[in-house]
Parts: C-alpha cells; sequence; structure tokens
C-alpha cells in the first residue's frame, strides 16, 4: 500500500515543503501539513505499516531517518539530531523504537 492512497499528493508535497532545510524537521508540523492528524486511527495504523519497513511491529531509528523518503523517494533523510528528537518525542515506554499505539498516539499530539 502506499502513502498516496491514504494522503494527497499536495498534503505531501505541503509537508515535505515544510522541513526542506536540514534541522528544520518538526513531527506536529509535518503531521499537520499532511493532514495525518485528522485521519481515524485505522488510517494511522495503515500509514505506521508503510513506514515499518522491516515488519517488525515497530519503527526503530534506522527506519525514523528515513522517514521523509517513505513520502517521497527524492525527500532528505533526517539529521541524527532530528532522528534522536523524533524517537524520543514517540518512545513512550523508553524500549528506543516506536509501536503502533506509540505513533498513533504521536500523530494525534
Amino acid at each position: 500500500m502506499a502513502l498516496s492512497s491514504i494522503l494527497t499528493e499536495a498534503e505531501i508535497a505541503a509537508g515535505l515543503q515544510s522541513c526542506q532545510a536540514a534541522d528544520s524537521f518538526d513531527y506536529k508540523t509535518f503531521f499537520v501539513k499532511v493532514g495525518l492528524n485528522s485521519k481515524s486511527k485505522e488510517e494511522v495504523a495503515k500509514v505506521f505499516g508503510i513506514l515499518d519497513q522491516d515488519r517488525s511491529g515497530f519503527i526503530e531509528e534506522e527506519e525514523l531517518r528515513l522517514f521523509l523518503k517513505n513520502f517521497s523517494a527524492s525527500a532528505r533523510a533526517l539529521t541524527d539530531a532530528e532522528t534522536k528528537a523524533f524517537l524520543a518525542a514517540g518512545d513512550s515506554d523508553g524500549d528506543g523504537k516506536i509501536g503502533v499505539d506509540e505513533f498513533q498516539a504521536l500523530v494525534k499530539s
């Protein structure tokens, strides 16, 4: 399943536009720009499944680093600082990765 089946091309473009510069990624702004914060819990879970590249049931640090590339192949990778801040924001149980429930809570935060 592609993200374009859940989000519009315009929403994806707006989200990517908001964080083109290194160290400009803000997950709250991004989720609003792409319209993810207004999607259903089921749709957010589908997005989680796309982001969970290795199908482990979690989004780990390396998958977070490449987060934007899921939205567009030409998007940049997140910086180390952005990746660590994103992980810290989403990892509510402190296990070093983000589960589907944590991701849904992060999107809606």
